[in-house]
């Protein structure tokens, strides 16, 4: 067995405890009455209806027009949906009048919001812009220099997604047209092909001017650079989607929601998932002693992973909405937690009770657990995945990746089911990294002292 060394069981530790400390109080900068945020903490997750409230508003088509189609109101109700959960509003209520025209959405309060009102909030989902397609880029007003080719009316649908370009993967846009759109957009990339540009428009904003490299007859083009990284490509994804209408929203009417559970609710709910963390490290602690001390310290860096993966932490992972379905994911990764590192523990217990050595113990029990772990872990993530792909946004990465059987289900996108298949896949990745890397590593270190190398510290017998 390849020995760790003493200094790592330390590192480890202390990178678990800064990660738990900077997730729950974040790192700020104060000048003045100014607050600048350098690491989101705990006060920054958004709260989700049921824990904060929230607001109720009711969309409809501007100027109340007439002969508006069932189609399109889902199509409202999509978009809605889509910004919705792209904006990582994982925790709301839609639903579709189709008698008067209306779509009736309700969604949380935004965490920085502390004067409740509606109308600030409702101004996060903005609205739904009309789409254009010109010839040409902009002139120096701002404005389309060519002609009109498309209107949202003619998109069907855009979505991010990688193509490769000299071996690299790098992000792009899919965008797929409607029969009305496809010649019109031919004899554009025809006439642009090479040496000129067509530029996409939202709300008479610029949002893309993408050089045209091939002359397109199919409806199916593939808008690539310009695009940091694939977040940024389902952003422009999701805007051209949501000018797909051939018509604009207005609100309606709006209101506030209060808390459904009491404004008490989460400070109960802290407070009991305290309680239960200190009965299960007591449990850890006295049961299995030295492992059980290791896998206490790994389940502070899985909680502290799982905040931060909603928190917003991470650059690269956006923050989602912290609501009742999203905490039963948690809990439920962090029960995989657990249950990982009994698994470990009851076979170093096995090994040392056989007669191994202490280090022989250790090695042969994290070798034999392994299987029972992986599995039981990734037969959770594949289902968190499948509530990922059938209930998020259709332009997801999920979604996309799982189009080939997603035609089995019907379109829905659920933010509260979301949200708890969102939660439960990263606990799981924190309980690959925590429960059983770093705690195996941790183990292993601190195993070399010799005052902590006693067989019933590992689940023997007392001398």
């Amino acid at each position: 067995m390849k020995r760790a060394r003493k200094l790592t069981f330390f590192i480890v530790a202390l990178l678990i405890l800064a990660l738990g400390y900077t997730t729950i109080f974040g790192v700020y900068g104060h000048y003045g009455d100014r607050r600048d945020t350098y690491i989101k903490g705990a006060s920054d997750i958004r709260l989700g209806i049921d824990i904060k409230g929230g607001v109720d508003v009711t969309f409809g088509p501007e100027k109340d027009v007439k002969n508006v189609s069932e189609d399109q109101m889902n199509g409202i109700k999509d978009v809605i949906a889509q910004r919705l959960v792209g904006n990582n509003i994982t925790d709301y209520e839609i639903y579709a009048d189709m008698t008067n025209h209306q779509v009736i959405v309700r969604f949380p309060w935004k965490t920085t919001q502390t004067d409740f009102d509606p109308n600030a909030a409702i101004e996060e989902l903005g609205k739904t812009a009309q789409l254009q397609f010109y010839i040409g880029g902009p002139d120096e007003s701002g404005k389309p220099t060519g002609d009109l080719v498309l209107t949202g009316k003619d998109v069907e649908s855009a979505k991010a997604g990688f193509h490769t370009e000299n071996g690299i993967n790098v992000p792009v846009v899919e965008l797929r047209l409607k029969e009305s759109g496809r010649q019109s957009f031919a004899d554009a990339t025809k006439k642009q092909l090479k040496s000129g540009t067509i530029s996409i428009w939202l709300d008479n904003e610029l949002l893309s001017n993408p050089q045209v490299e091939a002359h397109i007859t199919n409806g199916i083009s593939t808008i690539s650079g310009g695009f940091e990284d694939y977040a940024d490509a389902a952003k422009t994804a999701n805007l051209i989607n949501s000018g797909a209408l051939p018509f604009s929203i207005e609100v309606k009417s709006n209101g506030v929601i209060d808390p459904t559970l009491g404004t008490k609710s989460l400070d109960i709910m802290v407070i009991g998932g305290i309680i239960a963390f200190i009965i299960v490290s007591l449990f850890m602690l006295l049961y299995y002693r030295l492992p059980g001390f290791i896998a206490v310290i790994s389940l502070v860096g899985q909680v502290a992973g799982s905040l931060a993966a909603i928190s917003g932490y991470f650059n690269f992972i956006p923050s989602f909405t912290l609501t009742l379905p999203g905490m039963a994911g948690i809990i439920l990764s962090i029960g995989m937690g657990v249950d990982a590192n009994v698994i470990t523990s009851e076979r170093i217990k096995e090994e040392i009770r056989a007669g191994r050595t202490i280090d022989s113990a250790i090695e042969r029990g994290s070798s034999s657990s392994f299987s029972a772990i992986f599995d039981g872990n990734i037969t959770v993530m594949i289902v968190a995945i499948v509530l990922m792909g059938v209930f998020g946004p259709p332009s997801g990465l999920w979604a996309t990746i799982l189009k080939p059987v997603l035609f089995l289900f019907p379109a829905s996108t659920t933010g509260s089911i979301y949200s708890f298949g969102y939660t439960l896949f990263v606990g799981i990745i924190f309980n690959f990294v925590m429960g059983v890397t770093a705690s195996r590593l941790m183990l292993k270190s601190i195993s070399r002292f010799k005052f902590l190398r006693k067989p019933w510290l590992l689940g023997g017998e007392r001398a």
